[in-house]
């Protein structure tokens, strides 16, 4: 996964603070959008949230699942933050949707 981030340009389609667009309530906790070039299970680019941390590497990743659309996906967190990726969960933990962590170890110096 660290190597496709690398490689893979990030487009951000839903800027930190933008609305859902069917759910107006609902407010991106984050930066949140694709690795263009890639291809998830819905045929959009693999999707990921983008914290504030200075270094480009995937911090974890979120198995999210949509009971309503009968949906699951993978979203890769890139620099994120212990309290962003709580509030990365808590989004994805609301509502119809549920969803599990995957964090990744810290890199030990």
């Amino acid at each position: 996964m660290e190597k496709l981030v690398a490689v893979s340009e990030i487009g951000i389609d839903r800027p930190k603070g933008s609305t859902h667009p069917r759910y107006p309530d609902l407010i991106y906790p984050l930066d949140y959008g694709y690795l263009e070039g890639t291809r998830s299970g819905d045929g959009a680019g693999i999707d990921v949230w983008i914290g504030s941390l200075p270094t480009k590497r995937v911090t974890g990743v979120i198995i999210s699942l949509d009971a309503e659309k009968h949906d699951a996906e993978v979203k890769v967190l890139i620099a994120c933050t212990q309290a962003e990726v709580e509030l990365i969960l808590a989004f994805h933990n609301d509502g119809e949707q549920g969803a599990i962590l995957l964090e990744r170890e810290e890199e030990q110096t």
